[in-house]
């Protein structure tokens, strides 16, 4: 007699689904495991004797034979404790549907919650819709909004049991409720937090920084602010997460995924992520890397959905920089080894912060600077022309200061709603910034006097067709933002003045 339940591994940067056979066969008693599974499953075979136990259950004098299917593909993880110790369990029964199982046990029985498997369940939930799944009672709060899927909180191995074979129907657990402020647009729900721990208002000052820093929260457009020490550079760039578009619900669990996957504190919240690594990061750390079988997510992935700082742009290694080009294109980074291609997506914005000159004292009215020309230009061609060309939004910023408070980021977070809104409401899948050439031609629809001016301009900046359509999208943001439907001169203008020069 043999049963099968099903399970997952981790695979490159998701999971397959694995299924675990077991069957009793006449023979000298023995445990057998077979299917390329690695020391964690092995050692399974003591945890789940011992669980057994607790539960006044032993396996039979026979010879226990566990395969995991399919065989050739490598497996890991604590979690398959709960599928073999229901195999070794059921013996003769007959399984009455199809269930996954996923838990690690103690030796008293009981099942412990791991969040590593919070990635495994979301593909579940893509491959297997309505599928029902086993899971330790500790991840309630955290599994409960995997859509898609029936879930089955149980405490351990005893009401496991139970559960498979009582010849009742028993209802799943409900959906958890996302307690966050929301509102509803085309069909879809987006949601939002109103807590300012960082706020925009603390920023004296900097006018022409914080409208470009509102353009770039509105559709996610990459931002360059240069400055001299001091001027409120990585001040601006850590409020931007709290003014940044709402999240779906699938976003949200998206992110959630991916903190999982890079070993994260799991974290249901319509922040989006804000990373900031620091410029001595390897580039494997930033980009991350790939084995045959598995994926270590870096920065960039994490930063999924969100921002990635880099502070002190030009101390970043130049090999690094270079490789951001593509993620920041293309929206999506390809990792290829000889056994293996794995691939994210990278739908981040990009903010960067850097000094004018080494000593970062060029631009400064007080201060003399202490760097000769050849020191200047040197610091400057660490950043190439590709590279720039992705830089949407680039603003100098002044070291004098005005005592002029301007918006605060509740206000600035009420007119990139109105920005989302408009963009949302023309049926964008994508935010401005991450459209599509064909989507820039479908929703950037200008005024007649703007073609000439936009001629004028590229002839004048030396512009290439990216960075046209780069003006393009600041362009229709800015249109959003004041509430037009077609892109006129003047916004074309703002655009244009926050190309670098």
């Amino acid at each position: 007699m043999t049963n099968t339940i099903f399970c997952a591994t981790r695979y490159g940067n998701g999971a397959k689904i694995v299924a675990v056979e077991g069957s009793f066969n006449r023979g000298l008693p023995s445990f057998q495991i077979s299917g390329l599974a690695n020391h964690s499953i092995q050692e399974a075979k003591h945890r789940v004797q011992s669980a057994l136990q607790s539960c006044n259950l032993s396996l039979p004098p026979m010879r226990f034979v566990l395969n995991l299917s399919p065989a050739d593909l490598p497996k890991s993880g604590s979690h398959f404790d709960l599928p073999i110790a229901l195999l070794g369990a059921l013996q003769k029964s007959i399984l009455q549907k199809k269930w996954f199982a996923f838990g690690e046990l103690g030796l008293d029985g009981s099942l412990k919650h791991q969040e590593s498997i919070y990635p495994l369940l979301l593909q579940i939930a893509l491959q297997e819709p309505k599928a029902n799944v086993i899971l330790p009672k500790g991840g309630e709060e955290i599994f409960s909004l995997i859509p898609n899927i029936s879930l089955y909180f149980v405490a351990n191995l005893s009401e496991a049991l139970e559960l498979i074979n009582t010849q009742e129907e028993r209802e799943p657990y409900p959906k958890g409720s996302v307690g966050f402020q929301s509102f509803e647009l085309m069909g879809e729900k987006y949601y939002y937090l109103q807590d300012f721990k960082l706020d925009f208002a603390d920023v004296i000052g900097q006018e022409v920084a914080k409208r470009a820093s509102l353009i770039s929260a509105s559709g996610f457009h990459n931002l360059l602010l240069e400055g001299s020490p001091g001027c409120g550079k990585s001040m601006i760039a850590k409020r931007l997460p709290y003014i940044l578009p709402p999240m779906t619900l699938e976003e949200m669990i998206e992110c959630a995924k991916i903190q999982a996957l890079g070993n994260q504190k799991i974290d249901y919240s319509p922040l989006r992520p804000f990373r900031n690594p620091h410029q001595s990061a390897s580039k494997s750390s930033i980009l991350g890397s790939a084995t045959s079988t598995e994926a270590k997510i870096g920065e960039i992935a994490l930063a999924h959905r969100g921002i990635l700082f880099f502070d002190e742009l030009p101390h970043f290694k130049k090999d690094i920089l270079e490789s951001l080009r593509e993620p920041l294109e293309n929206n999506v980074l390809v990792i290829s080894r000889v056994h293996s291609k794995i691939e994210y997506d990278t739908s981040f914005l990009f903010i960067s912060a850097q000094n004018p000159c080494p000593c970062g004292n060029l631009l400064s009215l007080s201060k003399e600077c202490r760097c000769q020309d050849r020191e200047i230009s040197a610091y400057r061609n660490k950043i190439s022309e590709p590279f720039w060309d992705r830089i949407d939004l680039f603003v100098q910023m002044n070291e004098g200061v005005d005592n002029t408070k301007g918006m605060s980021s509740k206000e600035m977070q009420e007119r990139v709603f109105e920005a989302f809104r408009r963009q949302k409401s023309r049926g964008q899948t994508a935010l401005n910034g991450k459209m599509s050439e064909r989507e820039v031609e479908q929703f950037c629809i200008l005024e007649n006097e703007c073609e000439d001016l936009i001629i004028k301009m590229r002839e004048k900046f030396g512009l290439s067709q990216r960075g046209v359509q780069k003006v393009k999208k600041v362009a229709r943001t800015i249109a959003d933002l004041e509430g037009s439907e077609k892109i006129s001169k003047s916004h074309l203008i703002e655009a244009f003045g926050y190309r670098r020069r």
